[in-house]
């Protein structure tokens, strides 16, 4: 075809634009406070283009439920008594369910037969392990796991249990005199991408959009997308609702920065081991996003070698049935 021609066909055409400069959007990585800002922007913005949304003034999130509130002041109660804990997951038959399930697993290597919650809870997982799953799990009942999702992307539950078991190992394997809090890594791992259902939670209208894009967009981080379309991220907004319940700290720096291997602020320890969890998953080929190499100066302030992290994603790989299994139990609860 002729160049003439060419132009002939194109002579009573329009122009469009169909594309976004990646370059050209801004996220916010290093300003937490001003998450707050960003969401009432989100919210002004949507309105702006005439977006349907359930959202007014303020953002409408639920309330903790009381089984909520009763878990998170057993975690905090120093006091705390075995009975209290076997109380309280006995009244959840699916926690109870899964509890045993994991005690019985040739991933912790119970010596004997579990008979009972209380057996599960002395002689194998521990007080903080159990109340952080019921907690995990109570939470993320409060919000559901959304059915839509970005095709070829690892289950919601599946990947927060692969990435707090990784924690989990990565934390023991930090030198004693610097190690944070087992349990409260380990939560950090379980409620790393809370975010997600909270976006699908907020804005349900345009949760489906989100997923589209990340499946033509495998290239580009679900954060840069996520700000184009919404001008906030799943992790300012994960770690904005874990202050507003009240939630420790740490949680919210560690969903906040999770993905900044070079984040070294107060509790850095908490989104650097989220960080190279994903990373060294990803790079197994569990989660999405870049699998660039993780920077050694991450592994450094944890204090544990890059070959020492690898053996223990290898470890937990060795459970996968295991981890699969009990990721089914947390989306059937």
């Amino acid at each position: 075809m002729t160049r003439e021609d060419f132009k002939l066909l194109l002579s009573n055409a329009s122009g469009g634009r169909f594309g976004e400069s990646v370059s050209a959007i801004t996220l916010n990585p290093d300003h937490a406070d001003d998450d707050g800002a960003a969401i009432c922007r989100a919210v002004q913005a949507f309105t702006a283009r005439r977006i349907q949304q359930r959202l007014e003034d303020t953002i409408e999130l639920p309330p903790l439920a009381e089984s909520v509130r009763k878990i998170m002041r057993l975690r905090v109660d120093p006091n705390v008594t075995i009975d209290e804990i076997t109380s309280v997951v006995e009244t959840d038959p699916a926690l109870a369910a899964q509890v045993m399930s994991w005690a019985s697993s040739s991933y912790y290597a119970s010596q004997s037969k579990i008979r009972s919650v209380e057996d599960a809870i002395m002689r194998v997982l521990g007080v903080d392990l159990v109340i952080n799953l019921a907690l995990s799990l109570a939470l993320g009942k409060s919000l559901g796991v959304p059915k839509d999702h970005p095709q070829s992307s690892v289950p919601y539950w599946q990947q927060s249990i692969y990435t707090a078991a990784v924690i989990e190992g990565l934390t023991r394997a930090m030198p004693r005199a610097q190690r944070p809090e087992v349990g409260l890594t380990y939560l950090a791992g379980l409620l790393h991408n809370f975010g997600y259902l909270l976006l699908a939670h907020v804005f349900p209208p345009h949760f489906s959009l989100i997923c589209r894009h990340l499946e033509v967009n495998p290239h580009v981080s679900h954060g840069v997308i996520e700000q184009h379309l919404l001008g906030i991220s799943r992790e300012q907004m994960g770690a904005w609702v874990m202050r507003y319940w009240g939630m420790p700290p740490e949680l919210a720096t560690a969903l906040r920065f999770q993905h900044d291997p070079h984040f070294s602020g107060a509790d850095a320890h908490f989104p650097n081991l989220v960080c190279v969890a994903l990373g060294l998953l990803r790079s197994r080929a569990i989660g999405t996003g870049s699998c660039a190499p993780l920077p050694d100066a991450v592994f450094e302030r944890l204090g544990v070698p890059r070959e020492k992290a690898e053996d223990v994603v290898s470890k937990v790989l060795e459970a996968e049935v295991l981890f699969r299994e009990m990721a089914a139990q947390f989306g059937r609860a």
